[in-house]
C-alpha cells in the first residue's frame, strides 16, 4: 500500500470487511480498531473514525466529526481509568490542559456548525499534516 497515510489504509481495509461482514459487527470491528488506535495514541482514534463514519457510516462531515467526539469519549475515559492504574499521570498538567480544553471545545463546537463542510475537511486534512510532519521530524 505504499506511502498512503494509516487513515488511508484503514479505509482500504475497512471497504474490503464491509462486504464480508453485516454493517452492525463493522460497526463494531470499526470501534475497536479505533480504541486500539485511541489506547495506543491517547486520543488517534479519532482520525481513522471521521473517515470512515463518513465513507461507510454515510454521514455529512459535521455529523461525523460530532459523532466522533461522542464516540471519543467513553473511549478517552476507559483508557485514562487503565493508565492511572499504570502510568505517573501529571495532575497538574491534566488540570490546565483540561481547563483550556473546556474552553476550546465549546469554542470548536460553535464554530462547527458555522464552518462549511469543504473547509472542515481542509482544516482536518491540515490538522493531520502538521501533527504527522511534527511527529516524523522529532
Amino acid at each position: 500500500m505504499g506511502f498512503l497515510p494509516l487513515s488511508h489504509h484503514f479505509l482500504i481495509i475497512t471497504s474490503v470487511c464491509v462486504h464480508n461482514i453485516g454493517m452492525r459487527k463493522f460497526k463494531v470491528l470499526i470501534g475497536v480498531i479505533v480504541g486500539i488506535a485511541n489506547g495506543l495514541f491517547g486520543a488517534g482514534g479519532g482520525t481513522l473514525l471521521v473517515p470512515a463514519l463518513e465513507k461507510f457510516g454515510k454521514l455529512e462531515t459535521h455529523k461525523a466529526h460530532a459523532t466522533a467526539l461522542a464516540v471519543m469519549l467513553p473511549l478517552s475515559v476507559i483508557s485514562t481509568i487503565v493508565y492511572i492504574w499504570g502510568v505517573d499521570v501529571n495532575w497538574t498538567a491534566v488540570l490546565f490542559v483540561s481547563l483550556g480544553g473546556v474552553v476550546g471545545g465549546i469554542v470548536g463546537a460553535k464554530l462547527l456548525n458555522r464552518i462549511s463542510a469543504g473547509w472542515l475537511n481542509i482544516l482536518f486534512g491540515l490538522f493531520l499534516i502538521a501533527g504527522a510532519t511534527r511527529m516524523l521530524l522529532s
